[in-house]
């Protein structure tokens, strides 16, 4: 345990897989995995359970192919953000810095900061309600406690990235692992869920505006940052064949978090369909709705069950959020401030909204509209650089893959801002 634990042990092992010796088998992927679990977090935040519940109590199964289209493409946008630390060995953010002009990376920095925080306190407000409604503790006392909690996470990088990692891995197990519980008290209709899943349809407007919304708030910009700063030097390949093969150890890894983030946002979906629109209960929306609603209808261990998912995807995230900032302000500007301080400028935000008893629903609202605003300033550059031969040598993107990520972009781009016209003139 304390090998694979240990950063050292880890470059070691990977190095002689890349080299062509050492392990075989399942073991020879282990030393790859880890940032794409990190990143993966930000797709299971709580965010996505509001999103998930409303969506599955509304319209049964119906819009779970949204949620396979989303995660695949979430597989395109982190695999990118992956390759570019492989390839330059340099974060987007700091690509930006080195390739745009000052003006332009001051605005870039100033937007991606906003994001950032914007997105940790909705994070930072799931990890306190989740502790709110395990312990019944006030929800002021639960957020300070949050802090306390994501410092102790965050010292741990002190000791390298890997056992951030694994505390992040083993958030993201809970959550997975409390949705299998709640699949299997819910007792879906298989048959359904299978076809629903692939066959894209839609039920009226309403279904239409819903399923923009769970597309459109797919990708997290804070951890398209992210991911390049985990890979960025994490495994120095020694030649391009290197880098290739640590590419595609790196797809590996990518494709088994973000298949486990996607299916655990089925998995949320599959319970509010089975459980709430298949009693009628078609209105629950909010997290605290459902946590309420879930227990008489299917026994005191499924509401805990969803609370301890809850607190788990509020700390991981917020955690999550927090090292996205610092890559952030590091990448932009060449500056870093201790973690701790990070981490008690960012809380600030959720103690004040919660202590002047904002409405969370509305703030998680406020929180996509701000991200929304962020979301080009992230995916725009990621694509452009990555499709640039004079940036990424071997590594760079094959015409298809281009043009894939340009048609997801641009879809992305525009559900955001279908998004935003509709939240302005109060859709």
């Amino acid at each position: 345990m304390k090998d694979r634990l240990d950063p050292a042990a880890t470059v070691e092992a990977a190095r002689a897989v890349l080299e062509g010796r050492g392990r075989r088998g399942l073991a020879r992927i282990l030393p790859f995995l880890g940032p794409a679990f990190v990143a993966c977090v930000a797709y299971i935040d709580p965010g996505n359970f509001a999103t998930n519940i409303q969506g599955g109590a509304e319209f049964g199964y119906m819009l779970l192919w949204v949620i396979a289209a989303s995660n695949l493409t979430a597989m395109l946008v982190q695999a990118l953000s992956a390759k570019l630390g492989i390839a330059t060995g340099r974060n987007l953010a700091e690509m930006c810095r080195e390739q745009f002009s000052p003006p332009v990376v001051w605005g870039m920095w100033v937007i991606s900061e906003l994001v950032a925080m914007a997105t940790d306190l909705a994070e930072f407000l799931g990890a306190a309600l989740g502790l709110y409604l395990l312990f019944h503790l006030p929800l002021f006392l639960a957020a300070l406690l949050t802090g306390v909690v994501t410092m102790v996470i965050l010292a741990l990088e002190r000791y390298g990235y890997r056992p951030v990692e694994a505390v992040i891995t083993g958030f993201v197990g809970i959550i997975a692992a409390s949705y299998v519980i709640e699949t299997i008290l819910d007792r879906p209709d298989w048959r359904a869920v299978a076809l629903s899943a692939v066959v894209p349809r839609f039920a009226g407007t309403e279904s239409v505006l819903l399923a923009t919304g769970i597309l459109g708030a797919t990708v997290m910009p804070h951890v398209v940052f992210l991911h390049s700063a985990l890979t960025q030097r994490r495994i120095i390949p020694r030649d391009p064949e290197q880098a290739a093969r640590l590419f595609r150890y790196e797809v590996l890894d990518v494709v088994i978090a973000m298949g486990l983030a996607g299916l655990v946002n089925a998995a949320m979906l599959i319970m509010a369909a089975s459980t709430f629109h298949r009693t009628g209960l078609v209105h629950v929306a909010s997290i605290e709705e459902a946590h309420r609603t879930l227990q008489p209808l299917l026994g005191p261990l499924s509401s805990t069950v969803f609370a301890v998912s809850l607190l788990a995807s509020g700390l991981s995230s917020s955690t999550v959020g927090t090292m996205s900032g610092q890559v952030i302000m590091q990448g932009f500007l060449h500056r870093q401030i201790p973690i701790w301080i990070r981490r008690l400028v960012t809380m600030l935000p959720a103690l004040i909204v919660i202590g002047l008893g904002l409405d969370p629903t509305r703030t998680l609202v406020i929180s996509q509209v701000v991200l929304s605003f962020g979301l080009p300033f992230a995916l725009v550059p990621l694509v452009l650089f990555t499709s640039r031969k004079e940036i990424m040598g071997p590594l760079v993107n094959r015409r298809i893959t281009t043009t894939a990520a340009v048609f997801a972009t641009t879809v992305i781009i525009a559900l955001n801002i279908f998004l935003l016209v509709r939240l302005a003139v109060g859709g």
